[in-house]
C-alpha cells in the first residue's frame, strides 16, 4: 500500500499530537508543515514533535512554499474555528487537488453562517477533485454524531438532548484559557457576547443533528453564563480566587414548531467534579446512553482527524458534512 501523504497546518499543541500519532500509522507519510510562527519556521516536525524520526519534514511558512518541497494528498488544519477564514486558508490548497481534514468547530456545519462561501467552496472542491471535511470530539462526536448513531436502532425519534460535563483542568492551556479561566465573570459575559469566548461550534452542532434527522429548525437560541470559584482552583496554567470565573455552563437550543427539538448542554470548567457525556432520545423505544468520564478531548481530537483520512479519500469530491462519511474506525493500528 503507498502511503498517503499528509502535510500539518499549525503547529499549535493539537497540531503536534497530530503529527505524533500519524508518525505511528504505517499508512501515512508525513511530508511538511505549514505554520505562520517565525519561531516554527525552518524547523524540522521532528524537533517541535520530540520525534527523531520526523527529522527530514520542515515547516514553512505558506502553502505554496509548502508545495514547493512536497505535495501532501491530505492537509490537517487545526488553525482556527471559523468557517470563513477556513475557507480564506485552503482555497489554495484544494485548488492544488489535495483535501482537508480539519479540527475548525464551524466546519461541522459551515453552511450556518456561511451559505454561499460553502456553496462556492464545494463548487471548488469538486473542480479539482478535493474533499474537505470538519471533525472532531466536540463538535465532531459527543454532541451531534452519537445521538445520530444511537437513532440507528429507534423507530421514529421526537427530540435530542445531550449533556456534556468537562474537567477541564486535565486540557490544554489555549482551551482553559478560552473557558473564561481567571476572568471576572462580566468580562466572560463581554467576551462571550463579542464572540471572543466559549465553545464554538455548538450552533453548528444544532444543526448538523437537526440535518440528520429532517428537522427544519425555526430558531436556535445559545446561552452561556460564567461557572464562579468558591474556593481556589490551580491547574498548571491558571490561579482562579474565589470568585472569579473557572468555566463555563453553555446550552444551545434547537426549536421547531413550538417546541424544543435539540437540547445541548455542556459544562466545562476547572476543577469540574464527575465528568461525564449523556445522550438521551425522545424516541420508540426510549434510547439514553451515558459515557462516565466522558470523551477525553484532546486525545480524541486528534484520533478522530486521523481516522477521518481514509473515509475522507474515499468520499465523493466536495465539502462534505461528517455525517456524510461511513463510521469512523482506526484503520491498521498500530500494534
Amino acid at each position: 500500500m503507498i502511503p498517503i501523504r499528509i502535510a500539518q497546518f499549525g503547529l499549535g499543541p493539537i497540531g503536534l499530537e497530530a503529527l505524533r500519532l500519524a508518525a505511528t500509522k504505517p499508512w501515512l507519510r508525513i511530508v511538511g508543515g505549514v505554520d505562520i510562527d517565525p519561531k516554527k519556521v525552518g524547523r524540522s516536525i521532528g524537533e517541535l514533535t520530540g520525534l527523531a524520526s520526523l527529522d527530514a519534514p520542515a515547516v514553512f511558512p505558506s502553502v505554496a512554499e509548502l508545495w514547493h518541497h512536497a505535495q501532501p494528498d491530505v492537509i490537517l488544519h487545526t488553525a482556527g474555528s471559523r468557517a470563513v477564514a477556513f475557507f480564506e486558508q485552503m482555497r489554495e490548497v484544494v485548488s492544488r487537488g489535495a483535501s482537508v481534514a480539519s479540527t475548525c468547530e464551524e466546519l461541522i456545519y459551515p453552511s450556518l453562517l456561511a451559505a454561499e462561501l460553502s456553496q462556492e467552496f464545494d463548487a471548488l472542491c469538486q473542480q479539482h477533485g478535493a474533499r474537505v471535511v470538519g471533525t472532531g470530539v466536540n463538535p465532531g462526536f459527543v454532541m451531534d454524531l452519537m445521538p445520530a448513531f444511537l437513532a440507528g436502532v429507534a423507530r421514529e425519534v421526537h427530540g435530542v438532548s445531550v449533556r456534556r460535563v468537562v474537567n477541564a483542568s486535565t486540557r490544554r492551556q489555549p482551551l482553559q484559557a478560552k473557558i473564561g479561566s481567571g476572568m471576572e465573570p462580566e468580562e466572560f459575559r463581554r467576551r462571550f457576547n463579542d464572540g471572543r469566548a466559549g465553545h464554538a461550534g455548538f450552533r453548528q452542532s444544532v444543526s448538523l443533528i437537526a440535518h440528520v434527522f429532517g428537522w427544519a429548525l425555526d430558531e436556535i437560541v445559545e446561552t452561556c453564563e460564567p461557572v464562579i470559584a468558591d474556593r481556589p482552583v490551580r491547574t498548571g496554567f491558571f490561579e482562579v480566587a474565589p470568585g472569579l470565573t473557572r468555566g463555563l455552563h453553555q446550552i444551545a437550543i434547537g426549536r421547531s414548531q413550538g417546541r424544543e427539538r435539540i437540547v445541548l448542554d455542556l459544562t466545562m470548567a476547572l476543577d469540574e467534579p464527575d465528568p461525564h457525556d449523556h445522550v438521551r432520545l425522545e424516541s420508540r423505544p426510549p434510547l439514553q446512553l451515558t459515557l462516565n468520564g466522558g470523551v477525553a478531548g484532546d486525545d480524541a481530537t486528534v484520533a478522530a482527524l486521523i481516522n477521518a483520512i481514509p473515509r475522507l479519500l474515499a468520499a465523493q469530491p466536495g465539502l462534505r458534512l461528517l455525517s456524510e462519511l461511513p463510521v469512523a474506525a482506526p484503520p491498521q493500528s498500530s500494534a
